[in-house]
């Protein structure tokens, strides 16, 4: 096979690469959670999971409902470009969730291999983001285009920031 076959590959690969890591994260944290840990950093990775709880499951039925899903397939296979709710916010939230994730579980588990499997994780979820991006863009057009320029991929304060502008602005 050819390097530039192989191209076609690469996507899919960092993608499972990135759900094996969070997965062996989420594993290790069991047996390597350090109880000696400081416990504020620790009750903040609580603070953080909570959040990526929240920006993982919201996404669901809101796509569902606006994202012009057929009857009896996945919600993230949209049709439709899904621009309110916590797509308002950010445009990724459930890639963001898994970021959360990881760092949630740096901060409650306290522990280097947990932490490095976590850094390497979070690396791979903005890559994917980013991809996901490109891809929206070739199925959205201009559209998606336009939707970039006004909702961050990620930074969810950013992005709550700009929804209050866009709010006040038009009343």
């Amino acid at each position: 096979m050819k390097i530039s076959e192989w191209k076609g590959y690469i996507w899919p690969v960092i993608w499972i690469v990135w759900s094996v890591l969070i997965a062996l994260q989420i594993v290790l944290s069991f047996f390597l959670y350090n109880p000696d840990g400081n416990t504020m950093v620790r009750n903040l990775g609580l603070v953080v999971w909570i959040l990526s709880a929240i920006f993982g499951w919201v996404p669901m039925p809101k796509l569902r409902k606006k994202g012009g899903v057929a009857k009896g397939k996945s919600y993230i296979q949209t049709t439709v470009l899904v621009k309110s709710g916590i797509y308002a916010v950010v445009r990724h939230p459930q890639y963001l969730a898994g970021i959360l994730l990881n760092l949630a579980l740096i901060l409650i588990v306290q522990n280097l291999i947990v932490t490095v499997i976590g850094f390497v994780a979070m690396v791979l979820g903005y890559l994917i983001a980013f991809k996901a991006d490109q891809d929206f863009v070739e199925k959205f057009g201009d559209d998606y285009e336009r939707y970039m320029k006004t909702v961050p991929r990620m930074n969810f304060v950013t992005g709550l920031f700009r929804l209050a502008l866009r709010k006040q602005n038009r009343e």
